[in-house]
C-alpha cells in the first residue's frame, strides 16, 4: 500500500500538471478549440453518468425560446462570488445594470433539495450567401445551457422547477422593468418606436376624489388578479377606461400613474392616421401583454373617419377606449 508521502507527492504532481495544461490552454488554444474541447469533454462526461441533460436552445430558428431567456435571468441573479467569469451589460435605455452567466461557466442550483447543474455552451453554424455574384460565409452562433440532474428527477424537474423558473424570471424582469412609452413612427417605418417612460404620477400625487381614487385602486387590482377567470370562460383579458375632459385637467397623468402601478408599458394610438382595419390590427398584434393602450381624441377620429370613407367600422369603434 502507497505510503502517505507517495499519495500526497502523486497527487501534488497531478495538480501541478493539471494546471500546467490549464496555463498552456489559456494561453495559446484559440478561444474556438477550447469551446469545441470544452463541448466534447462535457458530452464525454455526460454520457458516462446517471445524469440527465435536457438542452435548452436558445430559439428555434424562427421564435426565441422562454425557457432559455428565463433561465438566463434566473441564473443572472444566482450568480455567487465564487463563479469565475460572468458577463455584464447596460443597454442604453435600461436604468441598471444587466449580470448573467458567461459560456461554458457551470452553475449549481438546488431546488426542493435535488441539486441541478447548469451551464451554457455554444456552437457556430456557418451559412452560405451569395450578394453581387460573389459567395461568402455567415457564421451564426448558436447558444443553449444544458441541465443536468439526476434521472430519478425528470418528472419534478419538467413539472416543478421549470415551471417554477419562468415565475422567477418574470418577477425578476418586472422587478427591474424600465417601463416604455411607444409611439407609431407614422412618417418611418409605420411600427412602434419607444423611449422610456420617466413619468413621476403616482396614485398618491394624483389630485382627484378620494371614492373614486380608490375604486379605480380598487378595479385595476381586481382586473390583475383575475388573469385565470378570464381564460376559462374564454374572453379577452382586457378592461377599458373611458377618460374625457379639457386639455390640462391630468388625463395623461392618470395614464401615468395607473402604468407606474401596474408596471405596464404604454402605447400611445393615433387613430386619425390608421388608415385600414388591417393596419390596426397589425400595431395592436405589436403590442406587448401587459400594457395599456391609449388611443386619443376618438371623436374627431370618428368624424374624420366618416368624412373621408376610411375603413374603419362598428368592430373597431367597440374598442376604441382604453385597453389594458
Amino acid at each position: 500500500m502507497p505510503s502517505y508521502e507517495a499519495i500526497l507527492s502523486a497527487t501534488a504532481s497531478l495538480t501541478a500538471s493539471v494546471l500546467l495544461l490549464r496555463t498552456i490552454a489559456n494561453d495559446f488554444i484559440p478561444e474556438s478549440i477550447k469551446d469545441r474541447l470544452f463541448l466534447h469533454l462535457h458530452k464525454i462526461s455526460s454520457s458516462l453518468s446517471s445524469q440527465l441533460t435536457v438542452v435548452i436552445e436558445e430559439s428555434d430558428g424562427l421564435t426565441a425560446n422562454q425557457v432559455f431567456h428565463a433561465a438566463n435571468v434566473y441564473l443572472g441573479e444566482k450568480l455567487s462570488s465564487s463563479t469565475p467569469r460572468i458577463k455584464v451589460k447596460k443597454p442604453e435605455k435600461e436604468k441598471g445594470l444587466q449580470v448573467t452567466t458567461d459560456k461554458n461557466q457551470e452553475m449549481v442550483d438546488v431546488f426542493k433539495g435535488v441539486k441541478l447543474k447548469w451551464v451554457l455552451l455554444s456552437t457556430s453554424r456557418n451559412h452560405m450567401l451569395k450578394k453581387n455574384n460573389k459567395n461568402g460565409v455567415l457564421k451564426e452562433e448558436i447558444r443553449y445551457f444544458e441541465l443536468s440532474f439526476h434521472k430519478k428527477n425528470r418528472e419534478m424537474v419538467l413539472g416543478s422547477y421549470l415551471p417554477y423558473l419562468l415565475q422567477k424570471a418574470k418577477e425578476i424582469k418586472e422587478m427591474n422593468k424600465t417601463l416604455k412609452l411607444h409611439t407609431v413612427d407614422y412618417n418611418g417605418t409605420d411600427y412602434w418606436g419607444s423611449i422610456n417612460l420617466d413619468h413621476p404620477a403616482s396614485f398618491d400625487t394624483m389630485a382627484m376624489d378620494p371614492a373614486v381614487k380608490t375604486a379605480l385602486i380598487e378595479d385595476l387590482d381586481r382586473f390583475s388578479r383575475r388573469g385565470e377567470f378570464y381564460r376559462r370562460v374564454g374572453k379577452a383579458w382586457k378592461r377599458g377606461y373611458l377618460l374625457y375632459g379639457p386639455p390640462g385637467t391630468g388625463k395623461s397623468s392618470l395614464v401615468a400613474a395607473m402604468a407606474n402601478y401596474l408596471k405596464f408599458d404604454v402605447y400611445d394610438l393615433d387613430l386619425k392616421e390608421i388608415q385600414c382595419n388591417s393596419d390596426l390590427r397589425r400595431l395592436l398584434i405589436g403590442t406587448g401583454n401587459g400594457s395599456i393602450i391609449v388611443i386619443e381624441d376618438i371623436d374627431t377620429s370618428l368624424d374624420s373617419a366618416e368624412d373621408d370613407k376610411v375603413c374603419i367600422n362598428n368592430e373597431i369603434s367597440l374598442k376604441i377606449y382604453w385597453l389594458i
